[in-house]
């Protein structure tokens, strides 16, 4: 490995690991060749692959791939941790998902991937009351993937979404650090009210596909939410809640139930 590798390496292993990725698929897949080439291959930099790529699904008729390739760049380089927080939403799924072996394939193609970072982008925008530009990534994400999360939300690092379609993150909603979500989870209000009015979502938590966590309160650290259940009231953290309504039903079953993701409410799974 020459100087300039080394240093690359030391400097952004996520970024190196997906060129190494690449070249290997392109020699062994000729067919992806020129487009690993167009997407990852030809850009110095993660931040510059990814907003060429994003930009090329995010286009429309009103707004072209360049002119929203260059908002990437503008936030890139004036939020960098930014940056930090996509790398650690792409190594989320790479820990967390058994059916992933490689840094290419959800940041190619997993369209859960593709939304949070796109909202990353619009969430910027909102806070820097550009918000019209802030609706319109919000309107392209809920087109392409199916996933509607709005701007003003906050969401922190080491998200995953797995499989994505029919995700839902209103307005006042909070998802901090190392959260995993499965495809219909609503993060939603019980009314037309204003004001803080969306769950509070604490570090750590597993939400199980199609549960759906409404009004404004708190799931605390570490729990587990069941699949389909239907969350009115706050939730202790390290416990399981699941049900129509949810209840308390044994403890998280984990340390790091996002990390497990073990979705099993038996003896084992919920230790009760």
């Amino acid at each position: 490995m020459s100087q300039t590798a080394a240093q690359v390496a030391t400097c952004d292993p996520v970024w190196t690991r997906i060129r190494e990725e690449a070249e290997k698929i392109a020699g062994a897949e000729p067919v992806l060749a020129s487009f690993l080439h167009a997407t990852i291959l030809n850009h110095h930099s993660f931040e510059q692959s990814l907003s060429f790529h994003l930009a090329q699904k995010l286009e429309s008729a009103d707004v072209n791939a360049m002119s929203i390739r260059q908002v990437f760049d503008e936030v890139f380089e004036k939020e960098p941790e930014v940056g930090s927080a996509i790398r650690a939403d792409l190594s989320a799924v790479l820990e967390r998902d058994p059916a992933t072996q490689t840094y290419v394939e959800p940041f190619l193609y997993y369209k859960g991937f593709h939304a949070i970072q796109s909202y990353r982008i619009g969430h910027w925008l909102w806070q820097n009351n550009r918000r019209l530009l802030a609706r319109y990534i919000q309107n392209r994400i809920s087109e392409l993937f199916a996933i509607d999360i709005h701007p003003a939300a906050y969401l922190g690092r080491g998200i995953f979404m797995d499989h994505g379609t029919s995700i839902v993150i209103g307005e006042t909603a909070v998802v901090e650090d190392d959260v995993s979500m499965l495809h219909e989870v609503t993060l939603g209000g019980t009314g037309k009210q204003g004001g803080d009015r969306h769950p509070k979502i604490r570090k750590g938590v597993l939400i199980g596909a199609g549960a759906k966590i409404l009004g404004n309160i708190e799931v605390g650290e570490c729990a587990r939410i069941g699949a389909g259940s239907v969350v009115l009231q706050d939730v202790p953290s390290n416990c399981t809640a699941a049900g129509v309504p949810a209840k308390i039903v044994g403890c998280a079953g984990a340390e790091q139930p996002a990390h497990e993701m073990n979705h099993l409410l038996d003896s084992e799974g919920s230790g009760i």
